[in-house]
């Protein structure tokens, strides 16, 4: 287990298999999945292969992904924040999932803000892009808090509905 960044409340670390099962239920849960546009994994199994296929194309090629974010209070595991690399845009995504219990605790800017700079500082990135659903308000004011600004209103892929870009640059 990989150690990323630490906050007052908060572990954030690399994802391994054992979360398969805490990520199984974040992602099956209609209340979080609702503002993701991705369909929710039909078994645990997806879910470990997901985390395998995530580890490698993330972890081992570029040296950072979405990782497992643990409450400090309960060591619980309680969602991910972090970056992924988009092949389709080429771009990288900041992108941060909780369950329900944890949202309106400031625990996603919590995430996201340190997460930037790391993206900057260790990872020597230019630039990190978000995408949100524009109905979802909080997650769009969690990329402002990061230091993002809006770029477009464009849909995700083709004939998908349109969703929020923010973006912010790395300064010199």
């Amino acid at each position: 287990m990989k150690l990323i960044l630490e906050t007052k409340r908060l572990i954030i670390r690399e994802t391994n298999i054992d979360d398969a099962e805490s990520i199984f239920d974040l992602h099956t849960n209609k209340d979080v999945q609702q503002y993701t546009g991705e369909p929710m994994p039909l078994s645990l199994q997806e879910v470990q292969e997901g985390l395998h296929k995530h580890a490698e194309e993330n972890f081992v090629k570029r040296g950072f992904g979405r990782w497992a974010v643990i409450h400090k209070s309960h060591n619980k595991l309680i969602g991910w924040s972090g970056l992924k690399y988009l092949t389709e845009f080429d771009e990288i995504d900041l992108g941060y999932r909780f369950f329900p219990e944890y949202w309106g605790m400031g625990i996603a800017t919590e995430t996201a803000i340190p997460i930037v700079k790391y993206g900057f500082e260790i990872l020597n990135l230019n630039r990190i892009i978000g995408i949100a659903m524009k109905e979802n308000i909080a997650s769009i004011n969690v990329l402002k808090k990061a230091g993002m600004t809006f770029d477009k209103c464009a849909p995700y892929e083709e004939g998908s509905v349109s969703v929020e870009w923010y973006s912010v640059e790395k300064t010199v």
